[in-house]
């Protein structure tokens, strides 16, 4: 019975997966979930009792394995710089799936803020491998640094999402591998090579 509950659970989360890509926010719904998966609505019920919570059951599975997906790209680079680096461009890959959009898009409207407290210590452990990559390149504040690559990171999402939009009135020429080689530029070199 438990095996069951826990293969009905996921295969709701794997529809609600779904539904984000597909429609974005506004189509997770309980009775778009129940007919993705068979189920009747009343039985959605039993495995989520709301829409945020569906999205926090997201976060708690997805999350962790993103961070992780990171980390494994850090851990298989040699230098500091190439760890930085590859922080940068995962992050960046990882805003482009559309999965990932949609799941960050629901939760910062649907997510207490206990959820929204593990989430972010998630993301603090990745920090940390930034922090130590930049201890290691001898940065004097990386503390500090790993905050301002944060703001360079959501910033090129920021403009790789304009530009995949079609930016405004096509002023937006560049593509997802230039915004991602400005911004690795930047994080490494600053404004003086970036």
């Amino acid at each position: 019975m438990a095996e069951h509950r826990q293969l009905q659970r996921a295969a709701l989360l794997d529809a609600a997966r779904v539904l984000l890509t597909e429609g974005g926010k506004e189509a997770l719904t309980f009775p778009a979930l129940a007919a993705r998966t068979g189920l009747a609505r009343s039985s959605v019920y039993e495995y989520f009792r709301s829409r945020a919570a569906v999205v926090e059951a997201l976060c708690e599975v997805d999350f962790p394995l993103w961070a992780a997906e990171i980390e494994a790209g850090m851990a298989s680079r040699d230098t500091a710089a190439e760890r930085i680096e590859a922080y940068v461009r995962g992050q960046l890959a990882l805003a482009a799936d559309p999965r990932h959009r949609a799941v960050v898009a629901i939760s910062a409207l649907e997510l207490g803020e206990a959820a929204r407290e593990r989430i972010r210590a998630a993301h603090g452990k990745l920090a940390g491998l930034v922090v130590q990559a930049l201890e290691d390149l001898g940065h004097e504040q990386p503390r500090l640094a790993a905050v301002l690559l944060q703001g360079v990171v959501e910033a090129s999402v920021r403009r790789a999402e304009q530009a995949a939009a079609g930016g405004r009135a096509g002023c937006l020429p560049e593509g997802p591998e230039e915004i991602a080689d400005a911004a690795v530029a930047f994080a490494l070199h600053g404004l003086s090579r970036a």
